[in-house]
C-alpha cells in the first residue's frame, strides 16, 4: 500500500504549481528528533508553491530553531500563544481557517494525549481544535512508549474523531532501540498532503479496477513470451484515481516502476493469474480500465527444464489465453468498462469493432506508430471512442491523458 515514492512525480512541475498556489499548509511540530526533517518537507512544499505555515511547541525549538522555518516559508513560525507580534487578530482561528490541511509531524506522545484528550494550552494544539480541515498525525516516538496502551489508545480516539494517523516506520532510533517509531522520510510525509489537496474528491466512494503492464507466459524455467509493455499508462491511471478520492486497486504485470502510493496492488505474472485477480474482485467495482497489455497466446506445453538448443528450427505450439476484457464485460451488471487498444493500422475500424464485440462502454485508442504514443514514453495520444461519440486528444502526459480518461468516464 505504501512506499516512498513522491506521488506528485507522475503530475509534473507546472501541474504542482498549479495545484499548490492557492493552498495552505499547516506544518505542526512537536518536541522529537526527527524535526529537522520537516525543514526539507517545508522547503518543498514552498518550492510547489503551497504557502506553509509552522508551528512549534516550545520543546520543538530546542530541536530545530524558529529562524529555519521562517527562512524556509516566508512567514513567521508560532510558538507563543500570547505572541502580540504576529499578524493575525486571534492567530490560532485566523490561521485553523486558512488551513487546507494541517499535518503535526513529528507528533510526540504528549501532543497526541494532549490533543485526544481535548487540552488546548499551547499554539500547536488551540489551532488544531480550532481547525475543520484534513488532519493528519505522524507519531515519533521510542518504540516503547509508541508501543504502549495508553498511546495506542489515544491514537485510536483520534483515528475515530477523523484524524488521519501516518504509521510510524521501523529502524534504529535514535534512543538506541530498534522497532517501531520511526517518523517516515519528508517524501511520504509530503505523498499523504499531496493525496488530501492535489484534486477535487469528485471519485469519492467510488471502486476502481486498473490493470496494467505486461503478462510473461513461461516456455521453460528460464525464457517467456512478453510485449513491450511498462505500465506507465495504467499506473497513471491509478494515481490520478487515487488523487481524485477512488478506492483503487491496482492489477499489475511485472514493471520497473514504483507501484502508485494508496492503492491496493496485486501483482501478477501470467495473463491467467490476471484473469484470476480481476476475477476476485471485479464484482465490487464500479469502474473497470482494461490497460494491460495482456497476452493473447501462451505455450501449450510449458517445460519442466531448460530447453537446449539444437540444429534446426524449433517449434512452439501456442493456445489462446483468457480473453479478460471479453469475459467480465458479458458479466458486467452496473460497471463502467474502458478497454484499451493498441493498434498499428486502422486504429479507428478495428478499436470500434473491439468496442462492438466486447459489449464495452469506452475504448482508449492508440496507434503505436504515432510519435508520443506507445509503450515506454511519458506522453501518449489516444483516441477515445464510444458507442456514440470519437474524440481525439492531442498528445500530453500520460498523467494528463488518465485525467481526460476519468473525465469522460464520470461524463458518461
Amino acid at each position: 500500500m505504501r512506499n516512498t515514492a513522491n506521488s506528485s512525480e507522475a503530475l509534473g512541475d507546472k501541474k504542482m504549481r498549479k495545484i499548490f498556489q492557492d493552498k495552505t499548509v499547516v506544518l505542526g511540530v512537536t518536541g522529537s528528533i526527527a524535526a529537522y526533517k520537516i525543514a526539507n518537507l517545508a522547503s518543498s512544499l514552498v518550492k510547489k508553491g503551497a504557502n506553509v505555515h509552522v508551528i512549534m511547541t516550545k520543546n520543538a525549538t530546542n530541536f530545530i530553531n524558529p529562524i529555519t522555518f521562517e527562512s524556509l516559508t516566508g512567514n513567521k513560525c508560532l510558538v507563543d500563544t500570547f505572541d502580540r507580534n504576529f499578524e493575525f487578530s486571534v492567530e490560532h482561528v485566523s490561521l485553523a481557517k486558512m488551513a487546507d490541511v494541517f499535518m503535526v509531524a513529528p507528533a510526540s506522545a504528549n501532543v497526541i494525549g494532549k490533543i485526544a484528550g481535548g487540552i488546548a494550552d499551547d499554539m500547536l494544539t488551540t489551532t488544531i481544535m480550532a481547525c475543520k480541515c484534513h488532519k493528519i498525525i505522524s507519531p515519533a516516538m521510542n518504540t516503547n512508549m509508541f508501543e504502549n496502551q495508553i498511546v495506542q489508545d489515544n491514537i485510536q480516539k483520534l483515528k475515530n474523531y477523523g484524524y488521519e494517523i501516518i504509521e510510524p516506520a521501523s529502524g534504529y532510533l535514535a534512543c538506541g532501540d530498534t522497532g517501531a517509531g520511526k517518523m517516515p522520510e519528508p517524501a511520504v510525509l509530503e505523498s499523504y498532503i499531496m493525496k488530501e489537496i492535489a484534486m477535487e474528491k469528485d471519485m469519492a466512494g467510488e471502486k476502481v479496477l486498473i490493470t496494467a503492464g505486461p503478462t510473461m507466459e513461461k516456455i521453460d524455467p528460464v525464457r517467456f513470451i512478453s510485449n513491450h509493455s511498462t505500465g506507465k499508462m495504467g499506473y497513471a491511471l491509478a494515481k490520478v484515481a487515487m488523487l481524485r478520492g477512488a478506492d483503487v486497486t491496482l492489477v499489475t504485470g511485472k514493471t520497473n516502476i514504483q507501484k502508485p502510493d494508496f492503492v491496493n496492488v496485486i501483482e501478477v505474472q501470467s495473463a491467467r493469474e490476471m484473469f484470476e485477480a480481476v476475477d476476485n474482485v471485479f464484482d465490487n467495482q464500479d469502474i473497470v480500465i482494461m490497460s494491460a497489455a495482456v497476452a493473447d497466446y501462451r505455450p501449450k506445453n510449458v517445460a519442466a527444464e531448460k530447453i537446449k538448443k539444437k540444429d534446426g528450427q524449433a517449434v512452439i505450439e501456442l493456445e489462446r489465453t483468457d480473453d479478460i476484457l471479453a469475459t467480465m464485460s458479458a458479466r458486467k451488471k452496473e460497471q463502467f468498462i474502458c478497454g484499451f487498444s493498441m493498434e498499428t493500422e486502422n486504429m479507428l475500424e478495428n478499436s470500434k469493432a473491439k468496442l462492438e464485440k466486447k459489449n464495452l462502454d469506452m475504448i482508449c485508442a492508440n496507434n503505436l506508430k504515432v510519435d508520443g504514443a506507445g509503450f515506454g514514453t511519458d506522453t501518449n495520444v489516444v483516441t477515445l471512442i464510444t458507442k456514440n461519440d470519437v474524440k481525439e486528444l492531442p498528445i500530453m502526459s500520460k498523467a494528463e491523458v488518465a485525467e481526460n480518461i476519468l473525465n469522460e468516464i464520470k461524463r458518461g
